[in-house]
């Protein structure tokens, strides 16, 4: 730890040590929040889809190493945001993790075919999801399985 008692931040292939964790939920955005804080993760949040890629816009020169987003969301819902992330060129290379409190078969299908990275369903173990982000944030996108 560093001096203060806080955890060294996280070193990442890109540079950037930060997740962006998109969820209608606040409870839900400060439980991932603590526990990628606690790992050394600088986390900006945002309630829904179009409120991520706000954030995304406001940072073109520091890109998160990970994107969480919640599936179900208003305005703008996680299929949304994915597939707006995906078509942009300068975003298409970002880990995107789907959090979704439904997984059935259907759900991953869409996931994966939307470029989705990985799964988390709700509720989920805090320790899975860091060690999933810290996994993520060092080894980049890869594609997971239905």
């Amino acid at each position: 730890m560093e001096p203060g008692g806080s955890p060294p931040p996280v070193r990442t292939e890109s540079g950037t040590g930060w997740v962006l964790v998109c969820d209608d939920t606040a409870s839900i955005r400060l439980l991932m929040r603590i526990n990628l804080e606690l790992a050394g993760f600088e986390v900006l949040e945002a309630g829904d889809g179009q409120a991520a890629l706000d954030v995304l816009d406001r940072n073109p020169d520091r890109l998160p190493a990970v994107i969480l987003l919640d599936a179900q969301m208003t305005p703008l819902d996680g299929w949304g945001a994915v597939a707006a992330i995906r078509a942009d060129p300068a975003l298409a290379h970002l880990p995107v993790v789907m959090v979704t409190a439904s997984l059935q078969q259907r759900e991953k299908e869409r996931s994966i075919a939307a470029g989705v990275d990985a799964f988390v369903a709700k509720p989920f173990e805090p320790e899975d999801l860091v060690d999933l982000v810290g996994d993520l944030a060092v080894s980049g996108r890869r594609t997971p399985q239905p």
